[in-house]
């Protein structure tokens, strides 16, 4: 985790403090399912509930010293509280093991990572949405292969942003729904030396579902699902960060992030107004990413369990999490403060001589009775002279001059075919669609 891109509330979620009291949740809701099943006495739970009670401070610092010579977390863990605790705390971990503590723990995590990153996205959509409806007729031009091809408005290229953020919106939903799973199932996941019911209490008091069938640890292909459903977000994020960028070039320049007072973008150029937050964000898009395949490498573990995956996943779970929310809070940042240049837009409309009607004029000349093979030529032919004085000649003048075009089509029918509004009747439509 690097602070520069890291959030508060996140970074809460993944603090070692945070971590062990998750640890004692886990620890002491089992010892009290298991005290009511007559397993250990109720002295038990109550003295751990008891010490809890107190608000304690964690001290991470002598939990680590004794992992230093014990060289295991949880019984550096364990024995820590013991001394807090005194006598009673013998009955905690009865019938339990170490991956029962830390991947139930870790399905905590990432459920409240998920929460927050929900609700970024929520923050997102509405920025989008907004500025969707504002410049939802607001026309510019639709380019495949970076080449102008036919116009759009603006408001549909958000929109289409939109949709595919609300698509990752229910894939998180559904990965949060799979990682957040519980197990208490001892060694090897047998339930030998604990009851099934224990595993259910504390998956119902930590708002999981219990696993269906654990090997002494949660399968990992949950864990894959969930960190490649963070790498499609990243991905999204990107496409739309990319799609700001190209917009800022000056060549283009339709819309660029804001400038802020103060703001310098080049330590040499004064000039420079750089496209530096969607930069940052295609970066850290990478970065969230390279999370997805030790994650999926993670899931092919020895028998019923290794610790291969266990360093993997003390690096990925933070900073996958923590770098997403960044991201997301950081775009909805830029879409909301999006500076929008829609006179420049209709100017790089106009730039080519109406080259962006072509097909209209194709699909009429065919409608006229040409063969579509012959009406291709015909346009072609004009719109190459276009295309060749960098859109001085104008595509309409130049069809009005050919013969064999307006043998088939009228002036009038001509110009009907450059009229801008044409390509616009259906926004309606797919705004209702995107929005309902």
């Amino acid at each position: 985790m690097v602070p520069r891109y890291a959030r508060p509330a996140m970074t809460a979620i993944w603090e070692p403090e945070a971590r062990y009291r998750i640890w004692f949740e886990i620890e002491a809701h089992a010892t009290q399912k298991l005290g009511e099943l007559g397993v250990v006495p109720e002295s038990g739970p109550k003295a751990l509930w008891d010490w809890w009670a107190t608000g304690p401070a964690i001290d991470v610092a002598a939990i680590d010293a004794k992992e230093a010579i014990l060289k295991h977390d949880v019984i550096a863990f364990l024995d820590w509280v013991a001394e807090q605790v005194g006598p009673e705390a013998r009955f905690m971990h009865q019938g339990m093991t170490s991956s029962d503590v830390l991947d139930t723990t870790l399905a905590v995590q990432l459920a409240r990572a998920s929460d927050i990153l929900l609700e970024d996205l929520d923050a997102l959509l509405a920025a989008i949405k907004r500025r969707a409806e504002e410049h939802k007729y607001t026309p510019t031009i639709g380019r495949s292969h970076g080449i102008h091809a036919e116009p759009t408005t603006f408001g549909l290229k958000l929109a289409q942003a939109y949709a595919e953020f609300d698509r990752c919106k229910t894939r998180l939903v559904a990965a949060r729904a799979e990682i957040a799973t519980c197990a208490i199932s001892g060694a090897v996941g047998t339930f030998a030396n604990i009851d099934p019911s224990v595993e259910e209490y504390v998956a119902e008091k930590l708002g999981l579902t219990p696993e269906p069938v654990s090997t002494q640890v949660i399968p990992r292909d949950r864990h894959a699902m969930f960190f490649a459903t963070l790498g499609v977000i990243a991905s999204s994020i990107e496409r739309l960060a990319v799609e700001v960028r190209h917009l800022q070039r000056t060549e283009v320049l339709e819309a660029e992030e804001y400038f802020s007072p103060g703001q310098k973008g080049s330590s040499a150029m004064p000039h420079k107004r750089n496209p530096v937050l969607t930069e940052n964000l295609t970066g850290l898009a990478r970065m969230v990413r390279s999370a997805t395949v030790p994650a999926m490498e993670n899931v092919a573990l020895w028998h019923e369990r290794d610790i291969s995956h266990s360093s993997v996943e003390r690096f990925i779970g933070p900073d996958a999490t923590i770098t997403l929310d960044f991201a997301l809070a950081r775009l909805t940042g830029v879409i909301d403060k999006l500076v929008i240049y829609p006179e420049r837009m209709q100017k790089n409309l106009d730039r080519m001589g109406g080259l962006v009607h072509s097909q209209r004029v194709l699909l009429a000349l065919t409608q006229a009775g040409i063969t579509r093979d012959n009406a291709y030529r015909l346009v072609q032919r004009n719109a190459m002279k276009v295309w060749e004085s960098d859109g001085q000649l104008s595509l309409l003048d130049l069809l009005k001059q050919d013969p064999e075009v307006t043998a088939a089509l009228s002036t009038e029918e001509l110009e009907d075919k450059f009229n801008l509004d044409y390509h616009f009747k259906q926004v309606d439509r797919v705004f209702d669609r995107v929005f309902g």
